[in-house]
């Protein structure tokens, strides 16, 4: 018997894997073996995302931390390892409390640990949920001046325009007025350079993409065999995205607690995309709840950290 939230999980994905285009949510890929690979891929040559965004905090961080109030509640979205959370951190004038959130609990709680070492006077209060839906921000016993979100890594490109805009809206009452939003962004480029950053030498991202089928069995009892698919990843310059899909290497059946998935060969289940902005398309995602009151980029202008201000 599934618990409530299995069901839930299985309801979803099913209904998913339904229509004409077969889709998995990309927050399945972050058990925790998805987010030690997220890591690995952050590491790859061909994956400039992280190292161009931890520089552009590294060559900026003097003005960026002195843009941001002191004695601020940090929150983080989507926290992960935390690498570049301990740069900001260390700069910031008195950071009154941290409040990671992530997805994954187990990894969650390993870098939360790792971060309490690091920062022994820092209160720390992880948070385990879904971002990109409502959530409650914990009660916290210090006192803080104001409030800041911090969402590196381009995540906010994994989500559609119109889901991007309610996490940004959903910062921003979070926030309160005077908040500001410390925003990673990755910016539109030769494709080239896109569509390599997604398809490693290595195979790490094409494995990376087909975990999301184990950690699916795991959640929701379903019977998916990554051996039956293959890796696919490619720019769709209409929407200004990369896009990654599984490809069925031969005609399948999967079983959701009594229910059959067919899936034909060759066809194709979205399991991400992500968005590739400019800096104005970037102002008309946040205008309803933020400015952009700073911008920091890199020689190639290749990724974009934007400092929002409520």
């Amino acid at each position: 018997m599934f618990r409530e939230k299995e069901t839930a999980a299985i309801e979803e994905i099913k209904n998913l894997l339904m229509k004409p285009m077969k889709q998995i949510p990309s927050r399945y890929f972050y058990d925790e073996k998805g987010s030690h690979l997220f890591d690995k891929i952050c590491q790859l040559d061909e994956y400039y995302l992280t190292r161009t965004e931890i520089k552009i905090m590294h060559d900026n961080i003097a003005d960026i931390s002195s843009s941001i109030p002191a004695n601020t509640r940090l929150v983080e979205l989507g926290s992960g390892s935390g690498i570049k959370t301990e740069l900001l951190i260390r700069h910031l004038h008195n950071p009154a409390v941290y409040i990671p959130i992530d997805i994954s609990q187990e990894y969650l709680f390993s870098s939360y640990e790792l971060l309490r070492n690091e920062f022994k006077c820092l209160p720390i209060y992880p948070l385990c949920a879904d971002f990109t839906n409502s959530y409650n921000l914990p009660e916290v016993r210090e006192l803080y001046s104001s409030t800041t979100f911090y969402f590196p890594g381009s995540t906010m490109g994994n989500l559609i325009p119109a889901d991007a805009r309610g996490l940004i809206k959903q910062a921003g009452k979070l926030c309160g007025f005077g908040g500001t939003f410390l925003l990673g962004i990755d910016l539109v480029k030769d494709y080239d350079i896109i569509e390599n950053a997604y398809n490693d030498k290595e195979g790490v991202t094409a494995e990376f993409n087909l975990n999301i089928l184990t950690n699916v069995n795991n959640e929701t009892g379903a019977d998916f065999d990554e051996n039956n698919f293959r890796h696919l990843a490619f720019f769709n310059h209409r929407e200004s995205r990369i896009e990654m899909h599984l490809v069925s290497q031969c005609r399948q059946e999967v079983h959701f607690n009594g229910d059959v998935i067919r899936i034909e060969n060759g066809e194709r289940i979205l399991t991400e995309y992500s968005y590739k902005y400019s800096v104005n398309m970037v102002k008309e995602i946040v205008k309803d709840s933020f400015c952009i009151d700073k911008f920091w980029t890199d020689r190639n202008s290749f990724f974009g950290v934007f400092l929002l201000r409520r």
